[in-house]
């Protein structure tokens, strides 16, 4: 039987925070053991990826404390719970299946009549069978013409996940010869968004994918609109040219507005959809249905790592657990991204909705407050780029920010040249090595201005080259770390009502509905 307590209840926490401060990392990534420690201090992932996290502040008694921490916070039986249908989102008093788009992990998930599992698949596949029809030139636009671009209508969930991954794999695709269709995002309700993505486009032989649960997203039928509008201008039936993502409830489901429409359900949150059709679509469009398939079975085996207790065995909830430590034992208040792969140039933006909205709450899985802190503020930018921007604050500013590195010993493209005598990707790679080691060890100095205080943590997830599939197991290893996570904080990680009330007074104003404050920020900006 479960149980759902707070983190502070644990006996087991009680021991981790005795630890508190128990390595000196500069000590023992500078000593004689240190090779062994990064050699040991490594756990393999789905996806040819490994993590390595010989640059935490942790050591075998910590992590003996930790995997004490998952049993008594029964982190892998709740998992089970959660991929075998129970009502996780207590919210919303809804299951959560974004893993069943990717494949079943255990026993048939029957919710509202149907098999979810089934349901996810012919969805899949019907995003597949579109594509296909799509590329070979049986679907076309009015003139008998192909299509050469698709463009996504969606904002939060709708928007950074699947961004993130085009781009992720849009230079892998060029290299192998798999880009179908450019991609392009339209997210923000500024028109500048829209009219500079319809400016770069040819607009007759584009497609728009609307992509909206419940069909009623002000900021994406907004932009819906602005491109029905720029269609029109263009003199093509903007029914020729677009398709709905939405639910099968959705006003969007049977509207003879688009060329059709493919469904997603109220178990799979906005965040977490980028392996259904949120993600499906756009991807199956831009670079066949075979490269997203691949991208599915990186996440799902990186599913089915998370199935295991030891922790030594299941990276992300390792990565979890060292993330509660840092943050409810050390005190860290943040956490940074850093990619040092430009594919991933988008890939923090959306982890930054993934974690934040997820594990930003206050209160626990049944309203009540917590005495403790949750979800880290999480940002990030690709390497070298924020060596020569906020890297400063993380190697001498006063808070200490762990970071998570992310590697690749292969570029995309292929394309290097040897400058000084190395190249380009050997450049990249010795900096997250110098970075890592500098952060760890720091320098001392007569000059305090010079000096680094070192024993600034990071782990690296390292792998050969960015492929579908280590990209689809990039993905689920943090998914899987936030889920944990709100377990071991006894949060709700699914629902979102942070981001409802300004909704709520957006309307309000455009309604003229205001008084007080309201009226008068409504009146600086003239509304």
């Amino acid at each position: 039987m479960l149980n759902w307590k707070n983190l502070d209840t644990l006996a087991s926490y009680e021991k981790l925070q005795a630890l508190k401060g128990h390595v000196d990392l500069a000590a023992v990534l500078s000593g004689d053991g240190a090779a062994k420690r990064v050699a040991e201090y490594q756990v393999p992932m789905a996806g040819g990826l490994s993590y390595n996290f010989a640059a935490k502040a942790v050591d075998d008694e910590i992590l003996e404390a930790l995997a004490a921490l998952a049993e008594e916070a029964q982190l892998v039986d709740k998992y089970e719970e959660l991929y075998n249908g129970a009502v996780i989102n207590t919210g919303e008093k809804r299951l959560v299946l974004h893993q069943l788009c990717r494949g079943q992990l255990g026993e048939d998930v029957i919710a509202d009549d149907v098999n979810k599992r089934e349901f996810y698949l012919a969805q899949q596949k019907k995003c597949a069978d579109f594509a296909n029809r799509v590329h070979s030139g049986e679907i076309t636009n009015a003139a008998g013409e192909k299509f050469t671009t698709v463009v996504q209508i969606g904002i939060g969930g709708s928007d950074l996940g699947p961004r993130a991954i085009y781009l992720a794999l849009e230079n892998w695709a060029k290299a192998n010869g798999t880009l179908k269709m450019q991609a392009r995002f339209i997210s923000n309700v500024d028109p500048d968004d829209a009219a500079s993505v319809l400016k770069s486009v040819d607009i007759p032989h584009s497609l728009f994918i609307v992509v909206s649960k419940s069909g009623t997203t002000l900021e994406t039928l907004t932009n819906e609109s602005f491109v029905k509008n720029a269609l029109t201008e263009a003199g093509v039936d903007p029914s020729r040219h677009m398709l709905a993502v939405t639910s099968e409830t959705s006003p969007l489901a049977s509207s003879s507005d688009y060329l059709a429409a493919f469904f997603m359900d109220d178990y799979i949150g906005g965040r977490y959809s980028s392996s259904s059709c949120v993600g499906g679509a756009i991807l199956s469009l831009a670079f066949g249905p075979e490269v997203f398939a691949r991208f599915l079975e990186g996440a799902a085996a990186a599913d089915i790592t998370a199935k295991e207790k030891d922790i030594r065995r299941n990276p992300s909830m390792l990565d979890a657990l060292i993330g509660v430590y840092e943050r409810n034992v050390l005190g860290y208040p943040s956490t940074a991204v850093l990619p040092y792969s430009q594919a991933l140039s988008r890939f923090p933006a959306h982890l930054q909705q993934l974690d934040m909205e997820s594990n930003g709450k206050s209160v626990n899985r049944f309203g009540e407050p917590v005495d403790y802190v949750t979800g880290p503020v999480i940002f990030g930018e690709p390497g070298t780029n924020g060596q020569h921007s906020f890297y400063q604050l993380l190697h001498q500013g006063t808070n200490v920010i762990p970071m998570q590195f992310v590697g690749f010993k292969k570029s995309q493209c292929g394309v290097d040249v040897d400058i000084q005598g190395s190249t380009s990707q050997q450049k990249l790679c010795a900096n997250v090595v110098a970075q890592i080691m500098a952060f760890a060890c720091g320098k001392k100095d007569e000059n305090p201005n010079k000096a680094f205080s070192g024993g600034r943590p990071s782990s690296i997830i390292v792998g050969e080259q960015l492929t579908p599939e280590a990209l689809g197991a990039l993905l689920a290893h943090f998914e899987n770390k936030v889920m944990f996570q709100g377990f071991v904080w006894n949060l709700n990680s699914f629902d979102q009502e942070g981001v409802q009330l300004g909704k709520i007074l957006a309307k309000r104003v455009l309604a003229h509905d205001t008084d007080g404050a309201l009226r008068a920020y409504s009146d600086l900006l003239e509304i």
